[in-house]
């Protein structure tokens, strides 16, 4: 359970509450009698628990209209903390295998001898510079968004090649969904821009569940030059459908995580659907 979840409370009714009791009390104590006296008890009981009742609808709606913006703050910041949290348990990944690859290619060239070794050691040099270099690079972009470190279990990074699953399971209860990628085609893709363009596509693919329904949806990616491209289209609510809303910050949180990948994403009516674009760096964040 979320305790810095803000909580409604009013004491607007109290004050109808304590009117009531007052005109009562009065009423008791002073007496009425005859048809003159209970006329004037009658308006004087209307006008007081009726400008207590007025006063305290206006101190309600007041009160409500503060306790929503407070609501939407919250909401935006734990969306915020989440996506976070995300970019955080991908770190997590995105060092160890830069690492680890280093490590790997120093030690593989650390046990050949002679001339051979010498040979591989300075290719292995060139590996380790260039692996050490794309990792530095996506390390520094990601920290700029991380938060302080929660329980949450880490999770394997997702790669283009898990993009069948990440529609399967982000789009169940969708009618028609297509994917579009040639692996082959998109050439060599750093794994910052692998993490981001699955991210992506899987909340586009939750949003178009929540708000169109069982319709046609349609996940396209592809390279242009040195960007990656991911586009996701979907044809509109199906008829009757009841759109179910999140909190309304899916989409900030994921310009904030594509931009900290060096890139951008639009959003917005295509036809009679919603379509989302992310352009993102191949190489990693410049």
């Amino acid at each position: 359970m979320d305790t810095d979840r803000p909580i409604w409370r009013s004491r607007a009714w109290t004050a109808v509450a304590a009117a009531v009791g007052v005109v009562t009390l009065v009423f008791a104590t002073v007496g009425v009698e005859g048809p003159g006296s209970v006329a004037v008890a009658w308006t004087l009981a209307v006008t007081v628990v009726g400008g207590a009742t007025l006063s305290a609808s206006l101190r309600l709606r007041d009160e409500r209209r503060r306790y929503e913006d407070e609501l939407a703050g919250w909401a935006a910041e734990r969306a915020a903390q989440a996506e976070r949290l995300r970019i955080a348990r991908d770190l997590h990944d995105l060092a160890s295998h830069g690492l680890g690859l280093i490590t790997l290619r120093a030690a593989a060239a650390s046990s050949l001898p002679g001339e051979a070794g010498a040979v591989e050691r300075e290719r292995a040099l060139a590996d380790i510079e260039h692996a050490s270099r794309r990792t530095t690079d996506e390390l520094r972009r990601m920290l700029t968004v991380l938060r302080s470190p929660g329980p949450a279990p880490l999770r394997p990074a997702d790669t283009l090649a898990d993009l069948p699953e990440v529609v399967e399971a982000a789009a169940a209860g969708v009618a028609a969904p297509t994917l579009e990628v040639d692996l082959d085609r998109l050439g060599d893709v750093a794994p910052l821009a692998q993490l981001t363009v699955c991210a992506v596509v899987r909340e586009a693919l939750q949003n178009t569940v929540r708000h169109a329904g069982p319709t046609a949806v349609s996940v396209a990616v592809r390279r242009e030059a040195d960007d990656l491209v991911a586009d996701v289209h979907d044809a509109g609510p199906e008829v009757g459908w009841e759109p179910r809303p999140g909190a309304g910050h899916g989409l900030a949180g994921l310009r904030e995580r594509v931009a900290a990948a060096g890139g951008s994403l639009t959003a917005g009516p295509h036809g009679d659907g919603w379509a989302v674009r992310a352009r993102v760096p191949a190489g990693g964040a410049a």
